[in-house]
């Protein structure tokens, strides 16, 4: 099934400029095109048409993975009363008695935050097969990282980021064919205001065609 999702503006990612009231057209897991709304639905009027608020980008990569993944503990929210809302770590996290079924339900929390903030990726190497199998199971690429990256651990992709240093690929440019559809929608009216105000403007995630994560 064709699908063009469109936004108010489309940055790709690369040198090419946004792209006010453009669209993606979406082919089962690829993405088909890139172009202005108008010029995408008239060359296929049979699409379904998504239309999103604000700036759809290429997906996020996160640079934290074995920190937000293998060094937290998501608390399920049945568990709140006792443990709160926040992730756990260092002392906090060496209370717990975690065992593989534990980890893999807490990735599990994990990667849907990741996904609401618009990160289609992680860097870093994971080792808890839970959580490896979490990772996979979403859809969610692993890129080697050569460096730990500076900071606190966060899902906000773009704290301290900018848009091109925390994308994992540009939009193929026009004639390219094969990519996945791969992408994020955020509810901000350009890239400096997503990069002011961060991934947790997310909207919608889509990871090779597959709408994994919109905001209710």
């Amino acid at each position: 099934m064709l699908t063009i999702h469109a936004a108010d503006l489309v940055i790709a990612g690369d040198r090419r400029p946004p792209l006010p009231g453009g669209a993606v057209l979406v082919d089962g897991r690829e993405l088909a095109a890139v172009g202005p709304y108008e010029e995408l639905a008239a060359a296929h009027p049979a699409a379904r048409t998504r239309r999103w608020p604000g700036v759809l980008t290429p997906g996020l990569l996160n640079p934290y993975g074995p920190e937000l993944l293998e060094a937290a503990y998501h608390p399920d929210p049945r568990e709140a009363d006792e443990l709160g809302t926040e992730p756990l770590t260092g002392e906090a996290l060496a209370g717990l008695a975690m065992t593989e079924a534990r980890w893999g339900a807490s990735a599990r929390r994990g990667v849907r935050l990741l996904l609401a903030h618009g990160a289609v990726a992680v860097a870093g190497d994971l080792w808890r097969p839970a959580v490896v199998d979490a990772v996979h199971r979403a859809g969610l690429s692993v890129e080697q990282r050569f460096e730990d990256p500076a900071g606190p651990a966060t899902f906000d992709s773009l704290a301290g980021r900018s848009l091109p240093e925390a994308i994992t690929l540009p939009l193929p440019p026009d004639g390219v064919t094969g990519t996945d559809a791969t992408f994020a929608v955020f509810d901000v009216p350009d890239e400096a205001a997503l990069v002011e105000r961060g991934a947790g403007t997310c909207v919608a995630t889509v990871l090779a065609g597959r709408l994994v994560h919109r905001r209710r």
